[in-house]
């Protein structure tokens, strides 16, 4: 009987062939990389940094917050009479100083009342002088017997009720003539005054919840600010030694300095729903930078660390162990882990008060693939911190 081939089988002699080819393929391949290209020990990787040297120098020790630009004084313009307004004489946003005429009422009702009030006076002093003199003429002749005690005393009581009267005439003489005074309203205090909010021709009174205008000082100006609960022992400490301390207002960006103050007053509680306490500064104000509501960056000069040792703060890491620097070695060509206390930042450095000393050389760059004991090559030589002030 004669074999018959199949497509099937005649295709399963090159297909084990090419699997065992594969196969061997493989395992050649696999011992060449194990045994026949075998290479060297791997070289130490060599990291590249950039240092920078501790420097010790004087480092001013601020509080930083935001605050609020506040005039000292507020004041909110309101008639104190009812009248008609009848001319104002202030430019909206001028510099006013205290006394100027700022508007007027209508002042011929209250003149009228004044003439009024002055007549009746006149009448009951004139009504005085009379009954002054007609004592004089009873007291002379009660002396000689020809007049009673009662028509004496009669007299005495009478002259009494005039000089009553002409305390409370004289009373309304000077209400009317206040309320005469009020018909010119003048400036309160000195400062720039805002929008006029009441035109011509409106009847104004002391019940308007509008004023007439707002007049906000200027020079002198406050700024009130919060620092956290935790620095106030240090700034109170200060205070009750009758130290001055220095108060710098920043633009938002903090990149430049509208101007320079004092601390003046520290509030009497503390805030508990963000565990703050309200300080408030004083500027001159000169040059008029800040303006009222403004938001402007607090920098609060607590005090001065004499000889402190600063790195820049690119320089200090944060671990499990806690901060820590990596520094350089004198050879130049390794790094050793140092753990290091730190002390306040300011500007881009900040102070170390345990760890480092003056004229050590830091890591600044390169800090992320470094290791205690790692080898460095120093791409630029050590540069020192620039001073903070």
């Amino acid at each position: 009987m004669k074999n018959i081939h199949t497509p099937a089988s005649s295709l399963k002699k090159p297909l084990l062939l090419g699997l065992l080819l594969l196969l061997g393929g493989v395992g050649v391949w696999q011992w060449s990389k194990g045994h026949g290209h075998k290479k060297g020990p791997d070289k130490e990787q060599i990291t590249t940094v950039r240092v920078a040297s501790a420097v010790s120098q004087d480092i001013p020790v601020m509080l930083e917050a935001l605050g609020s630009v506040t005039p000292e004084k507020t004041v909110n313009l309101k008639a104190q009479v009812t009248g008609t307004l009848l001319q104002i004489h202030f430019e909206e946003g001028q510099l006013i100083k205290t006394g100027d005429l700022l508007a007027e009422i209508d002042p011929r009702p209250y003149e009228a009342q004044l003439l009024q009030y002055e007549g009746q006076l006149a009448k009951d002093q004139a009504l005085l002088e009379n009954a002054k003199l007609d004592l004089k003429r009873d007291s002379t002749l009660n002396a000689k017997g020809f007049a009673s005690g009662q028509t004496l005393d009669t007299q005495v009581w009478l002259v009494h009720q005039y000089e009553g009267a002409v305390k409370a005439d004289q009373g309304l003489v000077d209400n009317a003539k206040v309320n005469l005074s009020y018909c010119k309203i003048l400036a309160p205090v000195d400062g720039r005054i805002g929008f006029n909010q009441v035109d011509l021709g409106n009847v104004v009174q002391p019940s308007d919840t509008t004023p007439l205008a707002i007049v906000n000082t200027i020079q002198p100006i406050t700024v009130v600010f919060s620092i956290p609960e935790d620095t106030l022992p240090t700034v109170l400490q200060k205070v009750k030694a009758k130290e001055t301390l220095g108060v710098e207002a920043y633009d938002r960006g903090q990149n430049k300095k509208l101007a320079d103050g004092t601390l003046t007053n520290v509030d009497n509680q503390i805030d508990l729903t963000t565990g703050t306490v309200k300080l408030k500064a004083t500027f001159t104000n000169e040059p008029e930078t800040l303006f009222p509501n403004q938001f402007v960056n607090i920098r609060l000069h607590v005090e001065t660390l004499k000889g402190a040792t600063i790195v820049p703060t690119a320089a200090v890491q944060r671990g499990a162990q806690g901060s820590y620097i990596y520094v350089l070695s004198p050879d130049q060509k390794k790094v050793r882990l140092q753990n290091v206390t730190l002390g306040p930042t300011w500007k881009d450095d900040t102070v170390i008060t345990k760890g480092i000393a003056p004229h050590d050389r830091v890591i600044i760059e390169g800090t992320d693939r470094l290791t205690d004991g790692a080898s460095v090559r120093v791409s630029a030589p050590a540069t020192p911190t620039p001073k903070a002030a």
